[in-house]
């Protein structure tokens, strides 16, 4: 299973925002970007200057990120949303947002969604009473997704889900934290999706 394993801090500093990669330190003084805000590499203080391409590249590049991606899933995800009915930009996110380890961190299960694909690939989560350890599997709506009986005295799920108070819940889902369990309500709702992307620079750049 490909992934990215290397620091993930370049990539909040690369794209100028906050990306919440590392789930308590990016509320600390200890968070990269509050240290050193402007882009890696020697000619990062430089004041950037994009081209139109430039701006659909980066647009890309951070959705990739947030949602921990590599070029070829990220492509084929594109390319799903295209053959569906309704707008490319707000069919990918959705599509995006239907991922199981996405679903996992949403409900609160894992601090991260680098940390939710991990808890999914290990086997820890249950949907509609199977085990599955596929971190892209998509979800539908009446899906039930719930920590299996052993894996709910893990200590790291436990502090996740206390943690997960503070973080805002999707009207598509609903979560019984004391059982462990969340249910998949409706679809994705594009409005609930707060961080600041640009859907249709993306479109744009496949589409040349």
């Amino acid at each position: 299973m490909a992934r990215y394993t290397g620091p993930v801090c370049r990539f909040c500093r690369r794209e100028g925002m906050k990306l919440f990669l590392k789930a308590d330190r990016c509320y600390t003084d200890k968070c990269a970007f509050e240290r050193t805000s402007y882009p890696p590499g020697q000619h990062g203080q430089a004041r950037p200057r994009f081209s139109e391409y430039g701006q659909q590249l980066r647009e890309k590049q951070k959705v990739k990120r947030i949602y921990g991606l590599l070029e070829r899933q990220f492509r084929l995800y594109f390319h799903k949303a295209e053959r569906q009915r309704g707008v490319t930009g707000e069919n990918l996110l959705r599509l995006l947002e239907q991922r199981l380890d996405n679903v996992v961190f949403r409900l609160g299960f894992a601090g991260t969604r680098a940390e939710a694909r991990q808890v999914v690939h290990h086997g820890h989560i249950h949907v509609n009473g199977r085990r599955v350890n596929v971190p892209s599997y998509q979800v539908r709506a009446g899906d039930v997704i719930e920590v299996q009986e052993k894996s709910r005295k893990v200590q790291r799920i436990v502090d996740s889900l206390a943690q997960a108070q503070s973080r805002p819940m999707m009207s598509w889902l609903e979560v019984d934290k004391a059982a462990f369990r969340g249910t998949i309500a409706g679809v994705p709702v594009r409005s609930e999706m707060t961080l600041p992307i640009q859907e249709q620079l993306i479109v744009e750049l496949y589409s040349r």
